[in-house]
């Protein structure tokens, strides 16, 4: 899937290739989802014509309504009883998220006037199923928020509510009524646009949810709670005697150290999706987590690693300086993972350039197997080395697609999923910052390894392979020892981040960014703390990540410049662009 269209392809543990939206649901609410959480269109279909292949409609025409729709809510009752948080037991209430848009009016930003958009086609069928599925489990069994946007025209700052009214009449005409309205708008909804709306859409106002902008996304929760939009959920849900209060005081903590955090540590993200942050986000939110743990700001410096090669100091020199400019600039560099050689060799570059300088860097997949590449040709002096991804035809193939992988079929053909990593060195930054373990448990997602028969040749250069599976023979972790922090990891461990336990990787390289490492390994009591009401925005170092880590001092010098930065405020971090040019 391209990341321009799709955004991020989350992995899940079971090897499930998702929306980046379960993504967001396994860090908020710290749990672990599986392929079947996720339901496609797709999926159905392939159920319904199986079935109908075997014969179990006997004969039977197979149409939308009844056997898709049917086949959709067994789906969910399915899934529903089984436990995603770790517990025993089914769950007491089952969250279903169905994306697309109903039909609504949307407002023109200069005129005020209205255009219909007829929603998606995509979702009818399972429109049409929850419609079904509300009226046989019946009331008290099923709640449904509809999540509506309300627009503020500039002209005259007026809160417009015709858009929710269109697309509440739009779905109570495909069979369903929404219980609770969560409202979107750029600020807190108006008492007299919350009455208009209950009288409209027939909910109560006390159902009816403002969405409004915050300083960071972590506030959502208590601006939920603060409208006891859990109340509205568990009256009509009939839960109101077997529920408990939030309990969400780490939360608001862990928020309002978000807003009184200053102090930046600029990171230089090299890759060649950096026209859409979303192609990124779980490696984003990483970073986030782990900064706030080191109580800095994040600044994201975006550098298009196409921007870093010599063609473009010939075509676009602006866009050539620009680039090498933030990635001088950072403290820290990382390469995140990516598919194909557009590229390439601006991300070799910035590896090269972090491992010559004593730049800490992080290389996730791709971004590993480039460093080992640059090894090859400017330490090991083997200047044709290259992966076979690149160039089939290399002679000194460092990078080799892996042997029980398919070349025809590109689909679900990866190595997916939670794989064991082994430590084979026991003194190494890696290890430490996992807490001295013998394993590590990480999601994967890639066709090419480092090649086997070149690891010893590399191990005597001085590339330490610290981590590989179980096997022994597929490098895993790699490591410079003597750089402050220079790390390559074959997994995505962006992937398992959570807010109040960020990765040990992405902590170890904000730590080593900003010269915290030592005192993390100094003070390691106050790893499992949780944050406390009283904040220091910039004081001692006490995050709570995995483990513990290591790290000599870095002498890299953090930029203090934050111009000519785009600050995405519900996120809370920086972000910051070279000049753009079409590649």
């Amino acid at each position: 899937m391209s990341p321009f269209e799709h955004g991020e392809v989350f992995v899940l543990d079971d090897g499930g290739e998702v929306d980046l939206d379960l993504g967001n649901y396994e860090r908020f609410l710290d749990i672990k989802l599986t392929c079947d959480n996720n339901i496609t269109t797709g999926k159905i279909y392939q159920s319904v014509i199986d079935k109908e292949r075997r014969g179990d409609y006997l004969g039977k025409t197979v149409q939308v309504v009844p056997h898709i729709t049917d086949a959709i809510q067994e789906w969910i009752e399915h899934v529903a009883v089984i436990p995603v948080d770790g517990k025993e037991g089914p769950a007491d209430v089952c969250v279903i998220e169905l994306g697309g848009t109903i039909g609504a009016t949307v407002y023109s930003k200069n005129n005020g006037n209205g255009i219909l958009d007829a929603g998606d086609i995509e979702s009818m069928p399972f429109i049409e199923a929850l419609g079904q599925f509300s009226y046989r489990v019946g009331p008290g069994n099923f709640c449904l928020v509809h999540v509506s946007l309300v627009p503020v025209l500039n002209v005259v700052g007026e809160q417009k509510t015709k858009p929710t009214q269109h697309s509440v009449r739009g779905l109570r005409g495909l069979g369903l009524t929404p219980n609770i309205l969560a409202c979107r708008s750029a600020k807190v909804l108006e008492e007299n646009v919350k009455e208009k709306l209950s009288q409209f859409c027939h909910v109560p106002a006390a159902n009816i949810i403002t969405l409004n902008d915050v300083t960071n996304i972590w506030h959502i929760p208590l601006l939920l709670r603060d409208q006891k939009a859990h109340e509205a959920i568990l009256k009509v849900l009939n839960l109101q005697r077997v529920a408990r209060e939030p309990k969400l005081e780490e939360w608001m903590n862990r928020a309002k150290l978000c807003d009184a955090l200053h102090d930046p540590v600029r990171i230089a993200m090299v890759g060649k999706y950096t026209g859409l942050s979303d192609s990124y986000l779980s490696v984003l939110k990483a970073l986030l987590h782990a900064s706030v743990a080191c109580r800095k700001k994040l600044v994201v410096d975006w550098v298009p690693s196409t921007d870093l090669e010599e063609n473009t100091a010939k075509e676009a020199p602006d866009a050539y300086n620009a680039a090498w400019n933030l990635l001088k600039g950072a403290d820290g560099i990382l390469v995140p993972g990516g598919f194909g050689d557009r590229g390439v060799q601006g991300k070799i570059l910035a590896a090269k350039y972090a491992r010559e300088n004593n730049v800490p860097y992080l290389g996730i997949c791709l971004g590993m197997q480039i460093a080992v590449i640059d090894f090859a040709r400017s330490v090991m002096n083997l200047w044709d080395a290259n992966s076979t991804e690149f160039d089939p035809d290399t002679r000194t193939p460092c990078v080799v697609f892996m042997p029980e992988g398919s070349k025809t079929h590109m689909g679900g053909t990866m190595r997916l999923g939670s794989r064991r990593t082994y430590f084979h060195v026991t003194d190494c930054k890696s290890v430490k910052l996992y807490g001295n373990v013998s394993y590590v448990d990480e999601r994967h997602r890639h066709r090419y390894e480092v090649n086997p028969d070149m690891v010893a040749e590399f191990e005597s250069a001085g590339l330490a392979f610290v981590g590989k599976d179980e096997t022994g023979k597929r490098m895993e972790i790699i490591e410079l020892p003597a750089h402050p922090y220079f790390v390559g990891v074959q997994f995505h461990p962006e992937f398992k981040s959570r807010p109040g336990q960020p990765s040990a990787l992405f902590s170890g390289l904000i730590a080593a960014s900003c010269g915290q490492l030592d005192a993390l390994l100094q003070n390691p009591s106050h790893l499992n703390k949780p944050i406390k009401a009283k904040i220091s925005s910039n004081g001692v170092f006490s995050p709570k990540v995995y483990q513990n880590g290591h790290q000599k001092g870095h002498t890299h010098k953090p930029a203090n410049n934050l111009v000519n930065g785009n600050y995405y405020s519900n996120d809370w971090f920086h972000l910051r662009s070279p000049l753009r040019r079409e590649v």
